[in-house]
């Protein structure tokens, strides 16, 4: 049985997607009673995070696109078991930082994955979990990478942001492509605006989505 509403943030490099999912996740603690989970991919348990090092050290470069992404979906499969299926269950709104889109875009993007093998890929990693909305933060590579490196100062560039532009011009295209091909579930959001405009594009998508509450959760602000 699952009961609570899965959120998850897609986008490129610099897109601001931790700083939405902390404004929404503010958002939804004060309007409603359910619990609210954040967690991230790759990443949100022990085994996910130390796979998460390896991937965006780049340890994992040689093994190619597809490698990489048996490496993600190892990563997610343990992630959804420990944290991310619990918290449904239990009736949770859980907020992640990209899920099975970043790996089909971003694995997707060199055409080295092929997209055959990465949908098989993603049908035997979810078993189902899938999300309930998707935010895309949309915004132009330059001014994503021009972003990452602000918020990254003297600290060494990951794996995918030191790829060149023209990579990221293709991974932007891939997540819009998601987007057009599941509009029901996918909303494109400008992420050029100013934050406070971006999040509040975030929740009132949320209150479209979900414009009826249930009797302990209090109405939407």
């Amino acid at each position: 049985m699952r009961n609570g509403r899965f959120i998850t943030f897609e986008g490129g490099e610099g897109a601001g997607k931790s700083t939405q999912i902390r404004r929404l996740a503010a958002a939804l603690r004060a309007a409603h009673a359910r619990e609210v989970v954040t967690t991230r991919e790759p990443g949100g348990t022990p085994l996910a995070e130390r796979l998460r090092a390896i991937i965006l050290a780049g340890k994992a470069r040689d093994l190619g696109d597809f490698g990489e992404a048996l490496l993600f979906s190892a990563a997610r499969i343990d992630h959804i078991d420990r944290i991310i299926r619990p918290a449904l269950a239990r009736g949770a709104y859980v907020l992640c930082d990209r899920f099975a889109d970043s790996t089909r875009a971003y694995q997707g993007a060199r055409g080295g994955a092929g997209e055959n093998m990465l949908t098989t890929l993603e049908r035997v990693t979810l078993d189902g979990v899938r999300p309930d909305l998707t935010f895309i933060l949309d915004l132009p590579p330059e001014v994503g990478l021009a972003r990452a490196e602000k918020r990254r100062g003297q600290g060494g560039i990951d794996r995918f942001e030191g790829e060149a532009v023209a990579f990221h011009a293709v991974l932007r295209e891939k997540f819009l492509e998601i987007a057009r091909a599941e509009p029901e579930r996918c909303r494109v959001i400008d992420a050029v605006k100013p934050e406070e405009d971006v999040a509040e594009a975030i929740f009132s998508a949320c209150r479209e989505k979900w414009p009826h509450t249930s009797t302990e959760e209090k109405k939407w602000a």
